[in-house]
C-alpha cells in the first residue's frame, strides 16, 4: 500500500492558461500548469508531489537515455455539462502499463498511484479540459530509470510522473498509409507488446521515408517473412471485409490496444460480425482490388477512429470508399465521443469520474 495522502502540492505562481487558443490546439506542444510525479526507491514508491510543470534536472548517466528503459501510457480526459472530469478506461491503461513494466524489468506500479496521482492532478488542472469539438485533455503517465549508472543492467530507482496537455484531432484529414515489408517495429519474443520507447524510435525513419513518399504512416508486416498486416505506427488497424470487420489478433508483437477493445466490443454488441486473426499481405490486396473493403481505419488513443483513404503497396495505391458512406466506423466514432462526453449511456463503466 501507499500512503498518497501525502502528496504534496506545490500550485504554480501564474497560470499559463489564458494563453492558449483552445479554438486550435495544436497535438502535444501546449502542457497544463502541473505535474505530478512519485519516486521508486529501496524498494518503494514514496515522495508523491505535485508541482508547476516545467523542467527538471535528471544525471546525464541515467539508463533511461542510454538504454531506454522507459515506458508510457496515454489516455484522454473529457468535460460534461456539470464540469465533471470524465477519463476513458484509465483502469485498462494502468493494467497495461504494469504490463510493459514486468516486461522492463521496472516495479509494478500500485493502483491507487496511478489513480490517484492522476485524480489529484486533473482536480488541480479541470480547468485546462477543453470542450471544442473534436479536443481533449491527453493524459501522458509515464516511467523511467533514475540510477547513475552506465551498466547493462536493470535500475533499482525509478520515476513515474503524469503529465497532460490539451489536444485537438492527432489526424486532422483522412490517413494515407503504406504497407512497410522491409523494415520491422517488432518481432516475436521481443517488445512489441510493451508501450516501451524504443519501440517508437525505432519506427521513426521508415516512417520517414515514407512520409517523404506523400504517406502519413505504415502499415507494419510480421518481422519474419513481411506477410501479415500487424499495426500501424500510431494505432491498430481494422478493416471492414464483406460486412465482417477483421483486425489482426494481438500478440508479442502487436500491442493491444484499449480503443482497439472498445471498438470490438460495440461491434459485438451491436450484432456485427467480428473477425481477430492473422490478415495477409495478399489477402488485404485482393480484397482492395476487388472492391470488397468498404471501410479501413486505424484504432487508438491519440488518434481515435483515424479513417484509411488509401492504402500503398509496391507502387500502387488503393483507395478506399467516401469516408462519408462508412456506416460502420462513422457509427463506432459517434458512440465513442458521445460517452466519452457524457452524451450517453456507459453500459461498460468505462467512463470514470473525477
Amino acid at each position: 500500500m501507499v500512503d498518497l495522502d501525502k502528496i504534496t502540492i506545490q500550485k504554480t505562481e501564474k497560470t499559463r492558461i489564458n494563453e492558449v487558443d483552445f479554438e486550435n490546439i495544436p497535438f502535444g506542444k501546449v502542457y497544463s500548469d502541473h505535474m505530478f510525479l512519485a519516486d521508486f526507491k529501496d524498494g518503494q514508491w514514496n515522495n508523491f508531489r505535485i508541482v508547476p510543470y516545467g523542467y527538471m534536472p535528471i544525471s546525464p548517466a541515467t539508463p533511461a537515455i542510454h538504454y531506454g528503459q522507459s515506458i508510457f501510457e496515454g489516455l484522454k480526459a473529457y468535460k460534461n455539462d456539470k464540469n465533471e472530469a470524465l477519463v476513458f478506461r484509465p483502469l485498462a491503461n494502468w493494467e497495461r502499463m504494469n504490463v510493459s513494466a514486468e516486461r522492463m524489468c521496472m516495479p509494478a506500479l500500485p493502483e491507487e498511484l496511478f489513480m490517484e496521482g492522476m485524480n489529484s492532478l486533473l482536480t488541480i488542472d479541470r480547468d485546462w479540459i477543453p470542450t471544442t469539438p473534436g479536443s481533449s485533455l491527453y493524459i501522458r503517465p509515464f516511467m523511467f530509470a533514475a540510477d547513475e549508472y552506465i551498466g547493462i543492467r536493470p535500475s533499482d530507482n525509478f520515476t513515474f510522473m503524469i503529465i497532460t496537455c490539451p489536444v485537438g484531432a492527432y489526424y486532422s484529414t483522412p490517413v494515407k498509409v503504406r504497407i512497410e515489408t522491409h523494415y520491422t517495429r517488432a518481432v516475436e519474443g521481443g517488445t512489441g507488446y510493451a508501450k516501451a520507447g524504443g519501440n517508437y524510435a525505432g519506427a521513426l525513419y521508415p516512417a520517414k521515408l515514407a512520409q517523404k513518399e506523400g504517406y502519413h504512416q505504415l502499415i507494419w508486416t510480421d518481422g519474419k517473412e513481411h506477410k501479415y498486416i500487424e499495426e500501424s505506427g500510431t494505432m491498430n488497424v481494422m478493416f471492414v471485409i464483406d460486412d465482417t470487420l477483421v483486425t489482426p489478433s494481438t500478440g508479442d508483437s502487436i500491442l493491444k490496444g484499449i480503443t482497439r477493445d472498445s471498438v470490438l466490443s460495440l461491434a459485438r454488441q451491436w450484432g456485427m460480425k467480428v473477425e481477430e486473426r492473422r490478415i495477409s499481405v495478399d489477402e488485404l490486396i485482393e480484397a482492395l482490388k476487388k472492391g470488397r473493403v468498404t471501410e479501413a481505419f486505424g484504432a487508438g488513443t491519440a488518434a481515435t477512429i483515424a479513417q484509411i483513404e488509401l492504402i500503398g503497396h509496391e507502387g500502387e495505391d488503393h483507395y478506399l470508399p467516401p469516408i462519408e458512406g462508412r456506416e460502420f466506423s462513422n457509427k463506432v466514432y459517434k458512440a465513442l465521443d458521445e460517452m466519452k462526453r457524457g452524451l450517453s449511456d456507459d453500459p461498460y463503466n468505462w467512463i470514470y469520474k473525477i
